[in-house]
């Protein structure tokens, strides 16, 4: 079929290599035994005609095309010329979903720093506040906590990009990497007498110990958001075949059942960020999408007004590039 379309784009060459052949043909054919130098010339001058208007010919076609070019809307001259057309559709077509890529990213990071000034502004108009009174330590120490998560939320978005540069995985304790962050929490589970359970020893675990500190951080902070004073929150694990698991519940507000599919969309609030205006939507979509990037991901589960349960899931197998470092120390 491919050797049928490349004889259509050539066959205008070999229409002018036939006239070149029929017309010294037809010359001499007509003078017969009389023939002459000046015959010869004769012949040669008419295919030299017909060679120079078919030039002249192929020389507009080619100009019609290349006045198309511009707009799209051209037939090619040649096979190659073809595959040519072809392939610089697909780059354009590429061309435009890489370029609506980056602009859709230039989108959420413009959309990103805005929700981040306005929140950054909350703590610190607070700040400015307890400058002005009598300052009180917990509330001093609970402001700039905020801060440092908000801060914590534009450096690893900023880095999300540029993950596979920036990670090394190894063994670690998801449990006591829990404790530690309960621990950075202990005035707000105070102040809220939020009780903390947690109902296991360890559980070793392959990621990065890094950004695994701020996914747990994140689910951690947002279940002493919604969990009222009083609640309690539960910290867990469950290993099965497949996969280990942490759990982090809580006792809060919950979330409707119709939201829960979106919860890691980013910026997404729902039902309950209307309630709470201080909600931006980023902890979670951070914590999924870097989740994701380490051979994790959270799911959660949860019932309005009872509680909230997310769970982060890791596989079972033994990751091999740590196996192989262990083997060479």
């Amino acid at each position: 079929m491919t050797f049928l379309r490349y004889l259509a784009y050539e066959k205008s060459y070999m229409s002018i290599y036939l006239a070149g052949f029929l017309i010294p043909a037809a010359v001499f054919y007509t003078y017969g035994d009389d023939w002459r130098w000046g015959t010869f010339f004769y012949a040669f001058a008419l295919s030299a005609i017909v060679l120079l208007g078919f030039l002249l010919f192929r020389y507009q076609q080619h100009v019609r095309v290349i006045r198309k070019m511009k707009s799209g809307d051209y037939e090619s001259l040649s096979l190659e010329g073809e595959f040519a057309q072809g392939l610089i559709e697909e780059l354009k077509k590429q061309h435009i979903h890489e370029m609506n890529q980056v602009q859709n990213m230039q989108h959420e990071h413009y959309d990103f720093i805005v929700s981040w000034f306005h929140e950054i502004k909350t703590p610190i108009a607070v700040l400015r506040l307890l400058q002005q009174t009598d300052m009180d330590a917990n509330s001093l120490r609970e402001e700039i906590g905020k801060i440092e998560n908000y801060v914590d939320q534009a450096l690893y978005y900023a880095k999300l990009d540029s993950f596979n540069q920036d990670y090394a995985i190894q063994h670690c304790d998801v449990i006591q990497i829990s404790k530690e962050i309960v621990k950075s929490h202990s005035k707000t589970f105070f102040s809220k007498k939020i009780r903390i359970s947690l109902q296991a020893e360890t559980l070793v675990v392959q990621s990065d110990p890094k950004w695994l500190q701020f996914i747990i951080n994140q689910l951690l902070t947002n279940s002493l958001k919604y969990t009222e004073h009083g609640g309690e929150i539960t910290i867990s694990i469950l290993e099965t075949p497949q996969e280990k698991q942490l759990l982090i519940r809580d006792s809060g507000i919950g979330i409707r059942q119709k939201d829960l599919p979106r919860i890691f969309n980013r910026g997404f609030t729902g039902e309950t960020g209307r309630l709470h205006p201080k909600s931006t939507g980023m902890g979670l979509y951070l914590a999924q999408q870097l989740s994701n990037k380490l051979g994790h991901y959270i799911d959660c589960t949860s019932e309005a007004a009872v509680y909230t349960q997310f769970i982060v899931h890791f596989p079972k197998d033994d990751d091999p590039y740590v196996r192989r470092q262990k083997n060479t120390q």
